[in-house]
Order: structure tokens, then sequence, then C-alpha cells
């Protein structure tokens, strides 16, 4: 069955940061990730995970200049070590977080600039923080983000990024395989995934609603269908991550996410309910 994890970055909007573990814990989480942890101390993250029984299953590395539109440091030239203080205090976190996946973003290409080039400075960024990460057992992940939420994004399709995972050859650098973008992009998820999690080159999933970004009850994704091929694929080849839920609730006002939760709570239903008759 698959493990789910709240984004915290998109859902339970209605609290502060730091109130929504609780709030996923209410809801029956297990798990939560969330995009970037560095405005909240380590310690008073720590505290809520570990009041509520939370593990904290992926956040990450800075990306630059956020609020400017940057969106990761790994592709760009001269700003290594930047890049390289952001590794360090992501594995600072992650240490104090017990956080075993760290996402890096590959970063938006620079206009004129030559793909081969950055395409280097990607991959040698990668090498020199996959050996950093794996000192204390983090594996770091890489993600392809579509082009219509993100023009521009050095890393888009499923080839590309695992391609890149094995010219970067170190075990612990994975594909985070995000459905929605997959399915803009590319389309045919079950056979990616039937594709590529018996690779062992995926270290994390996760899914929202096509187009809209919702609940991934609607629209052009069947989440029930695609949760038992990943059940499928979990029995067959050992699959065992965490599906991160990082959608924006259709509902926007106060507990509307929870409202929202339909969906798994009817999965997990059927699940529990099929366990039961085994």
């Amino acid at each position: 069955m698959p493990r789910f994890a709240a984004n915290l970055s998109m859902l339970y909007a209605e609290h502060d940061f730091l109130d929504r573990f609780a709030a996923a814990a209410r809801d029956g989480f297990a798990g939560v990730e969330y995009l970037f942890p560095y405005a909240w101390p380590a310690p008073a993250i720590a505290e809520r995970l570990a009041a509520h029984g939370l593990t904290q299953v992926l956040f990450n590395a800075p990306p630059g200049d956020w609020a400017a539109g940057e969106r990761g440091l790994a592709c760009l030239p001269g700003r290594e070590a930047e890049f390289q203080h952001g590794i360090e205090l992501a594995l600072q976190y992650a240490r104090q977080l017990g956080c075993e996946r760290v996402h890096v973003m590959a970063g938006i290409a620079p206009a004129g600039a030559a793909r081969e080039a950055l395409h280097e400075c990607y991959v040698q960024r990668l090498r020199w923080a996959a050996q950093r990460a794996a000192a204390q057992g983090v594996r770091l992940l890489i993600e392809p983000i579509n082009g219509r939420d993100m023009p521009g994004y050095f890393v888009q399709r499923q080839a590309q990024a695992h391609a890149l995972v094995q010219e970067i050859a170190a075990a612990n650098v994975q594909v985070q395989l995000d459905l929605y973008h997959l399915q803009i992009m590319e389309g045919d998820v079950a056979m990616a995934l039937r594709r590529d999690l018996p690779t062992g080159r995926v270290g994390h999933l996760q899914i929202a609603g096509v187009p809209e970004r919702g609940e991934p009850d609607q629209g052009e994704l069947s989440g029930p269908y695609l949760f038992g091929v990943i059940d499928e694929l979990a029995a067959s080849c050992g699959w065992g991550g965490w599906v991160g839920c990082e959608y924006r609730p259709r509902d926007a006002s106060a507990g509307g996410t929870t409202r929202g939760l339909a969906w798994m709570r009817r999965w997990l239903e059927v699940k529990n309910g099929s366990s039961a008759r085994q």
C-alpha cells in the first residue's frame, strides 16, 4: 500500500507552518514533506515531528533567490560557492530532522547558455553533493519539472533524469518522479511507472490532479488506478518509497485540506478491507 506523505507547503494553508504537522497527523498521515525548512530552526521542526509521530520524508536544498525566480543552482555556472553552502545547510537540517532524502533543484537554464556547459556543471555539482550526502546516509533526488509551470527548467523529462543519474554514477542519487509533471510532459504514466520503478533509480513519488494540480481524484489521472499499479510494483520489485501529496486543495477555506482527503480515505478503506479479507 502506498505510504502517503503530506506536502506541508501546499496542504493545510489555513494553519501556520509549524501547526500543519499536527493537522497532518490528525488526518492520518505518517510522513511529511515540504519545499524549504530554512525559515524555521531545525530543532523546532524536529520537536513537531517527534510530538506527532511523523517521519520527515523529503525537503529541498536551497534554490537560490526564490523570490527573484531562481529555481535551483545546480546547472548555473559561477554559483558553485552558493550551491555548496546550500548543500551543507540542507544536510545539517537533514541530520537534525532524520530526513533521508533531499531534492536538489537543477535551475532555470540561462538564455543563450550552451547546453553542454550547463550539463557539465550540473553533473559535477551533483557528484560533489552526492559525496557529501553519502557520508550521512542521505539520498539526493533530481526531479523533472514540466515546462508549463516552470519554463526553462533544466531537467524536464524522465529519460533525461535517468540518464543523468546513470552519468553521475553515485548510488545515493535518484529520480523524484512526480506524476503530475510526467503527465503534462509525456503522459503514459502507468507504463512509465512499470518501466522506471524496477530500475531502482526512483527514490520518491509525488502526485496531484492534472491539469489544475488539485486532489488526485479528478482530471486526467486516475489516482486509485495508479496506486494499484504502485502496489503491484511494490510487491514485484520491492519498491518501498513514499508518495508525496503535492497538490493545492480545490477547497481553499479552513478545513478544505481535510475535506479534500476523501480520496485517500476511500483508498485506504478499500485496501484495508481487501487486507482483512485475505
